[in-house]
């Protein structure tokens, strides 16, 4: 299955199944049929859409956005799930509740150790062309912890 950058696969690697919660299928399906994400959230059977409980207030006292708030309250409701979360609030905010955590760099750099991809730095470049934000010094920094 296809999403924008065409790197779903890399997700697969933060676990065998992983559980969306429904606030953010819904913020991807609103983009409408012709998206690709939209049609791999549908056709990925590792993606499991889940109902999203109700956000405790240590959350959403951060002012996070919806998804970011429906992952990390998702994650903190099961014990030993670890959210994948990009954005820097969301990610100090789960830091800040003991939520365990995992960026797409990361998932990448893990990719790029495994052998699953050759080389980190196109598929960072491909992801940012695709629109993550990520400074060139944190790309530059992490390219550097596996020798690129």
């Amino acid at each position: 299955m296809r999403s924008r950058a065409g790197l779903l696969d890399l997700l697969h690697l933060a676990g065998d199944e992983l559980f969306v919660p429904d606030v953010v299928a819904d913020e991807i399906r609103v983009r409408g049929p012709a998206d690709p994400t939209v049609a791999a959230l549908a056709a990925t059977p590792w993606l499991r859409v889940e109902k999203a409980p109700p956000t405790p207030p240590a959350i959403l006292a951060w002012d996070l956005g919806p998804g970011e708030s429906s992952v990390l309250a998702f994650a903190q409701a099961r014990p030993g799930c670890r959210a994948v979360i990009d954005d820097l609030q969301g990610r100090r905010c789960a830091e800040a509740i003991g939520v365990p955590l995992r960026g797409t760099l990361g998932l990448v750099l893990r990719a790029k150790r495994e052998g699953t991809v050759p080389a980190a730095r196109p598929v960072l470049d491909r992801l940012r062309a695709a629109g993550m934000f990520l400074s060139d010094t944190v790309l530059n920094r992490a390219l550097a912890t596996i020798g690129e």
